[in-house]
């Protein structure tokens, strides 16, 4: 996820502080200017026999209002070379972590994975007599996202907010691009419920910063299917042109009614 700035507006706030700042150094110039006008036939003119002291404030009040304005214009670079240091250092963090949500994309396992695994976790239920539940997140990025680095990082970021919502034991997998599952085995629905909506909670507040659309579904064993093969054929007919899962073939899993 990269934060993008918006160049036009800040460098409208440059602009406007230059001519602020040189607004100002014309203001300070005109009344010292006139200031001075005032003073020069006392000084110059008008000699009272303390020509010096009065000479020498003169000189002193021009050579300090010319140093408040060169004050005004070292302030205003001062300021620029510090904001722009900021956000050359802000925009390399930023560049850090959308790298950091790429490399967790990468290292997210995929349908071979989630294969292997919900078939075990699915035996263990059904023998234990136990509930599994299947967390599908399907994440939609705009069409200029899909397929490139910034979209690539959004979507890792979108990974690392299931992530922290879900339990140590649970795994997460990616299916295809902007589609997650994650496998909550032991779990009552209650609670399989109650994780599904943080997990919807926090993809919403994320997603409304970086402009993506989720959608969370969850599948539990036994209230919403007696097999694994349905929640794979689910996975399936949620794939991308209803993608044909690469698996192999899958062995017979007993159901509820066998038990």
């Amino acid at each position: 996820m990269a934060v993008q700035f918006n160049r036009a507006e800040l460098d409208e706030l440059e602009k406007r502080e230059l001519q602020l700042t040189i607004l100002s150094a014309v203001v300070v110039l005109v009344l010292a200017g006139g200031v001075a006008v005032l003073m020069y036939p006392l000084v110059f003119v008008h000699d009272d026999g303390a020509k010096w002291n009065t000479r020498i404030a003169f000189f002193g009040f021009c050579i300090l209002s010319l140093l408040f304005v060169g004050y005004l214009f070292d302030r205003y670079f001062t300021v620029r070379k510090l904001k722009n240091r900021l956000l050359e250092e802000l925009n390399r963090n930023l560049q850090m972590r959308d790298q950091a949500n790429v490399d967790v994309l990468h290292t997210i396992p995929g349908m071979e994975h989630f294969h292997h695994r919900l078939r075990t976790e699915f035996r263990r239920a059904v023998s234990q007599q136990t509930t599994i539940s299947v967390l599908l997140v399907k994440v939609t990025l705009d069409d200029s996202s899909t397929n490139t680095p910034a979209g690539q990082a959004l979507l890792g970021e979108a990974a690392r907010c299931i992530a922290r919502k879900i339990r140590p034991t649970d795994s997460i997998y990616q299916f295809a691009w902007g589609m997650f599952g994650v496998i909550l085995p032991e779990l009552s629905l209650e609670m399989s419920k109650e994780i599904s909506r943080r997990v919807e909670e926090i993809l919403h507040a994320v997603g409304t910063t970086n402009h993506f659309a989720t959608q969370v579904l969850l599948y539990n064993y036994p209230a919403d299917v007696t097999s694994a093969k349905e929640l794979e054929e689910i996975v399936a007919s949620l794939l991308p042109g209803n993608q044909v899962l690469d698996s192999e073939p899958e062995e017979d899993v007993p159901d509820a009614e066998a038990h």
